[in-house]
């Protein structure tokens, strides 16, 4: 059984929680405020994948999205997992995950689809996060390696 570390980050951001499971396992979770609507986060960095979550107002799960680098062309591929289509919120901001990151994505998602500002907001969060956990490429790469 693995044993964690808990750490409390700093930031603008409520309740930054980083926990490390083994050396290859790291789980963040916080919450922000945004349109006067709370959005809760959590990240878990597996070895070659991201796992994301993002809840408006709720612990809802939401529409589960898969999302991959596919070659030769460099492009991504999503498909809906879970209770969701392409046009759902989350296949978006999980397909600009993974050209942000080169990384397979898993994208919990359960932003009001109405509420297209929102969505902004709430991507630009998640990108800000990988960026500050290092988990984003550098811009001058490509999705190959």
């Amino acid at each position: 059984m693995s044993t964690g570390k808990e750490t409390a980050g700093e930031g603008l951001a409520t309740g930054i929680h980083n926990i490390m499971i083994e050396d290859h396992v790291k789980v963040t979770c916080f919450s922000e405020v945004s349109d006067d609507l709370t959005l809760h986060f959590q990240i878990i960095r597996l070895p070659n994948q991201i796992y994301a979550w993002i809840g408006c107002n709720s612990a809802k799960f939401g529409h589960l999205y898969a999302a991959a680098p596919t070659r030769p062309n460099n492009t991504v591929s999503v498909a809906s997992l879970l209770a969701g289509a392409s046009d759902n919120t989350g296949s978006g901001i999980a397909r600009r995950i993974v050209l942000k990151t080169g990384l397979n994505v898993i994208l919990a998602c359960n932003i009001p689809k109405e509420n297209p500002m929102l969505e902004v907001n709430a991507e630009k969060r998640l990108v800000q996060k990988l960026i500050e956990l290092g988990y984003a490429k550098p811009k001058s790469k490509g999705l190959s390696s």
